[in-house]
Parts: C-alpha cells; structure tokens; sequence
C-alpha cells in the first residue's frame, strides 16, 4: 500500500493531497487560527481555466496566484503540480475522459473542462488517494461556482478512475501507429513527435539511437524544471549567494547559474534590485557565447530582439566591465518596458528602443562589433516550462515565422561591422527554425560560421562534442537538449561578418 492510501504522501500531504499545517488530527480545519487559507486547487483551476479560455500562460500567472493566495510552501507546490501536470497531460488526459464517458473536454465550457482536466491528473499522474481526487476537485469546481456541473464532473472521474495510468496507455494506444500512440504516451502533438525526430537527425543525434533520444527528450519536456538564476557578473557574487542561501545551489551548466530548490525567487538577495535575474541557463549561455566570441575592448553590443530582457542584462553588466554599450531593441513597447526593468542595473550602459528590429539594419549600417538576434519561434525548446504551448501551436505556425526570422538575421548582419560577430539563437530545435534559417545567408556568402560548439566549451568548461550541432565549412553550430544539459533546447549560431 502506498503512503498516500494509507494516508499521507511522502511530501507530507495527508491523502486528500492538502497540507497538513492548520488542521486538526482528523484533517479537518482546525478553529480559531485565522481565516482560512484558499484551497491550492482553487488556485490551481482557476488559473486553468484562464490558460484555457483567455490563452495565458501558467507561468506568469500562477507564481501571483500563489501569492495572493497566501498559501504556504507545501500548498504552493501542491497547486503547481497540478497546474503544470495537468498542462503538460492534457493530451492522454482528454483522451481518458473521452473515453470513460464519451465526452471530449474541449466541448465544455473551459471550467468544467479544467477541473475534469485536474481531476483525471490526481487520478493518473500523483498519489492523492483517489477518493481524495474525485471529491476534492468537485468541491473545488463547486467553490468557483460550478456546482451544475459537478454531477457530469463526478461522473467522467469516478469512471477514469477504473484504471491505472497504465492500463489507460494500453487501451488508447493498442491501435494506433507508432507516432501516434508515442504522442499520447508521451503528451506531446503528433507533429512534435515528428518534428523533434527530424531535429534530432539533423543536429547529430540520430543513427541507432534516434528513438531512445526521442523518447528522451519528450519525457524532459514533462519533467518538472527547477529555477533558474543568472547572478548578473560584476552585479552579484555566486558563491557568496550558495554559501549564504542553504536552497541555493550553483547551476551545473552556466558559469553565472543558479538553482533555488525552494521558495519564492524574488527573496533571493539581487533580484528585487535585478542583480539577479530569473533566466534559464541555456538561455543564459546564448548572451555569454556572445560576449566571448567578440574580444572588442569597449564593444558596441545590439540585442535585436531584446524584451523581456534577460540576455540584455547579462550583455549590460558584460559590457559594463569592458566599457563597451548595449543597445536594446523591441518591436513591442510592453516588452520594451519589461527590457528596462531588467536591465535597471546597468542602466548606464544599455539603451533601450521600442522599435522594429527589421529596419535596424538598413538605419545604422555596420555600427556594431556584436548582435544578438534571438528570434521570435515556436518556442518547442521551452516546453517544459510552458507546456501549454505544445497545445497552440501549429505546424504552419514555422512558415509564418520563417521570413520574420530570417529578415531578423539579415537586419542583424547588416547592422554589425566587418569582422563583428552575429549570434543567431531560437528556443527551438526545429531545423525550419534553425539551421535551415542560418544555411540561407551562409551561402550568399557575407559571413563565415564560427565553431559555436567550441565556443561553449571555453565558456562551460563542457566537451565542445556535447554541443555540437551541424558542420558548415570549418564552423559548427551548436544545439542544447533538455535530457542533456537540464535546460531549454537553445539553438546557437555564431557568425563573423566578412
């Protein structure tokens, strides 16, 4: 018997998954100890039902939630998990339901949808008693004033309820094709599967072991992903922050990089003051390859594509120990905005536009030593901490992209100098959006393609091999992997312009 059957789980929670904090010894609430805190899956539902019927994205949203809330830590990690596992499940959790009571969730209004969403997720991927799951979720629905479909609610996950996580795999996919049934297995859309498959062949990760890495990947997508910092160099002391912040760790892949293992990030000493910054450490490599790569003295550095700002900040506080300037460009003035508040910090050094990237080039020819242009994709690098993008998106979503990135890229060359260095990066693998977007200006011939790969290695203390991607001449580009490098897959080219 499990420890949640008989009546806690092993991260303290009693077996209807709430924490145990402010009830008495038979679960129950206990008296006179304040208002009672809001349930985390009130939490978790509502922001599912946003997410569902207003497109926002869970991780923006969810962390304010939580804090209006006023939930403690084990409930905060309660309606996190069952916000982002329910995102990330969608896919085999739809089918369930359609399934066990003919009834797609995508037919019911967004609320009713979301709590039959969270309930199948307790039911399948967590061990919350299933008593606890069916009752819990209804009493949830009911609180957000969805009692009328309480009863249609109970009755789809009492009847899902009939079979393990398991057992529901070999029902669904016992018929289907290998993609297909990979794709349900796994939560993904089939033409990710697919998509992934052929960026995995094409950035060397094929041969015999194409599927394993396949398979890998698509289960580092529905891994949960730890946060994140970048301890801004010059601006805040790494080792200092690990030595005096027991959950604080040092990232294993960037040399500026952080991991908090618990808590709110922004009581992290630096961030209010944006020494630190929430980021990725892939993403955090792109601005440091960047900055290597071009050895100017005093740089001239252009983010092309800058908001919401965080390799800008990396770029400012760079620059700002080699006397060099950062010029920051959005096309959006929200993100623009958001550009500036992360880089308050070097405020001296980096000036922000709201402007189009596309005309930089063609407007101040040649006037930078190094551009980073990270283009605007579908963002199937970041799954795992948006999960609910593999739902949005399409596959002609990449023709729509392409001429924007490569217009991007070729505004970007134009505007650096000869003998300065483009960095060219998308958070995606997919070779539309990547390699077959850099390929075209390599062959007109203005710019030679550095060795990214290498380049990474200097910057990580890494074998260049783990990065390396496809071969062009006598550069590499360089491709980052969840299952790898426990980070979003990051794409890397770096050009010097002739």
């Amino acid at each position: 018997m499990s420890d949640a059957r008989r009546g806690r789980d092993a991260r303290g929670r009693d077996a209807r998954g709430r924490g145990t904090r402010g009830r008495d010894a038979g679960g129950r609430p206990s008296q006179g100890r304040g208002p009672r805190r809001q349930d985390p899956r009130d939490v978790a539902l509502g922001v599912l039902t946003e997410v569902d019927e207003a497109d926002a994205y869970a991780n923006l949203l969810l962390p304010a939630r939580i804090r209006q809330a006023g939930l403690d830590a084990r409930d905060s990690a309660l309606a996190t998990e069952l916000t982002y596992g329910t995102l990330r499940g969608l896919g085999l959790y739809d089918a369930v339901a359609r399934a066990a009571a003919d009834r797609h969730p995508a037919d019911l209004d967004p609320r009713t949808a979301s709590a039959v969403r969270m309930g199948i997720h307790q039911l399948l991927s967590t061990r919350i008693a299933d008593h606890a799951a069916v009752s819990e979720t209804i009493d949830a629905l009911r609180r957000a004033g969805g009692a009328r479909a309480s009863g249609l609610v109970n009755a789809v996950l009492r009847r899902a309820a009939g079979r393990d996580r398991d057992g529901w795999i070999a029902q669904l996919t016992g018929d289907l094709p290998a993609d297909e049934a990979l794709a349900l297995t796994t939560s993904h859309p089939a033409w990710i599967v697919r998509a992934l498959r052929l960026a995995l062949r094409g950035h060397g990760r094929g041969g015999e072991g194409l599927e394993t890495s396949l398979r890998a990947v698509l289960e580092a997508d529905n891994a949960p992903a730890r946060v994140s910092l970048a301890a801004l160099p010059g601006l805040a002391d790494r080792e200092k922050l690990v030595a005096a912040r027991p959950e604080l760790a040092a990232g294993a892949l960037s040399p500026l990089g952080l991991v908090l293992d618990a808590g709110d990030p922004r009581d992290v000493p630096g961030v209010r003051e944006a020494r630190v910054r929430v980021q990725d450490q892939g993403s955090q490599l792109i601005a440091l390859a960047l900055a290597h790569a071009d050895g100017s003295a005093r740089p001239q550095w252009l983010d092309l594509c800058a908001g919401p700002g965080g390799k800008t900040a990396i770029l400012g506080a760079l620059a700002a120990g080699r006397e060099g300037t950062v010029r920051a460009i959005d096309s959006s003035a929200h993100r623009a905005e958001l550009v500036r508040a992360s880089t308050q910090a070097s405020r001296d050094v980096v000036t922000v536009q709201h402007e189009d990237g596309r005309t930089v080039g063609a407007a101040d020819p040649g006037a930078h030593s190094g551009v980073l242009v990270d283009v605007p994709c579908t963002g199937l690098g970041a799954l795992r901490r948006r999960p609910e993008a593999r739902w949005r998106r399409r596959p002609d979503d990449l023709a729509a992209l392409a001429p924007l990135q490569g217009a991007l890229l070729d505004s970007a060359i134009a505007s650096c100098h000869s003998g300065g260095v483009i960095a060219y990066s998308t958070c995606s693998p997919h070779w539309a959006e990547t390699a077959g977007i850099v390929d075209r200006v390599v062959e007109a011939g203005d710019v030679e393609v550095l060795d990214a790969a290498a380049v990474l290695a200097e910057v990580t203390g890494r074998d260049a091999e783990s990065f390396a991607s496809a071969a062009r001449g006598e550069g590499r580009y360089a491709q980052l992997w969840p299952d790898l490098h426990d980070s979003d897959a990051m794409f890397l080219a770096l050009l010097r312009r002739r």
